[in-house]
This record gives structure tokens, sequence and C-alpha cells, in this order.
């Protein structure tokens, strides 16, 4: 007896998934997918938010010195050619790069100082100055 009603209640909700499904409106296939936008450049990427800067370094350039005021918010963004690892020496920030991933550190500093910016190409031991933050 049992049996049967387990079976009947089995039948029964297959009979509706089957109806649902008939019923539910497919896919138009003639819409060709969304496009895929290609990744953005790192200097495009590096959005800051109203009232903050955004400074760029390279891993690819000569070091350079960006300033930046005592006090106020800035979006450091550093551009490398390899993947590895960037660091700002001082402010304890660590992050990975690679070449179509900036790496990107939120900064407010309060104190006067040079912060260096290193980065360590994977595999390897010794990083590279890749600029210096000055904050003033």
């Amino acid at each position: 007896m049992h049996l049967r009603r387990a079976l009947l209640l089995f039948a029964i909700v297959l009979g509706l998934a089957a109806l649902t499904a008939s019923l539910s409106r497919p896919r138009d296939r003639s819409e060709p997918p969304p496009e895929r936008s290609a990744p953005a450049a790192p200097q495009e990427r590096a959005e800051s938010a109203p009232g903050e800067r955004g400074l760029t370094f390279s891993a690819g350039g000569p070091p350079r010195t960006r300033v930046l005021s005592r006090g106020r918010a800035a979006t450091v963004t550093v551009s490398v050619d390899q993947a590895g690892q960037v660091s700002l020496d001082g402010l304890g920030l660590v992050a990975a790069a690679e070449p179509l991933t900036p790496a990107s550190f939120p900064v407010h500093v309060d104190a006067r100082g040079r912060y260096p910016v290193l980065f360590t190409p994977a595999g390897e031991n010794e990083p590279r100055r890749v600029g210096t933050l000055a904050v003033r």
C-alpha cells in the first residue's frame, strides 16, 4: 500500500516537472552571446575615488619618485612585465602582480617619509626598486 502511494507521488512529481519544462520559454539561440571586452590597460584600471589620487609605477622603466601629500589618500598601482610580488617597504603592504593584473594599494600615510616600491619577480629572491613613494 505504501509502495503504491510512493510510486504515485513519484509519477506526479515527474509529470509536473515535464509539464513545467514544456511550458517554460526556450532560450532564443538566434541572439549572439554578449561580447567580452579586453582587459583594461593598467592606467585605466587604477580608478580613484573622489578626493583620492592615483599614483602609478612601472617595473619596466627606470625608478621614479611619486609625491603624495601627508594625510592624503591615494591608490598606488604598479604595472609589471612578468609575474611577481610588489611591496611598499616601510608600510607593510604586499601584493601579487602579473602583466595584465597590476598590484594596487590603497594608501593613506600621515607620517612624512620615503617608502621604496619594490618588485620581486617570481622565482627570484632579490627585489628590484621600481620607485619611491615620497610623503611630504
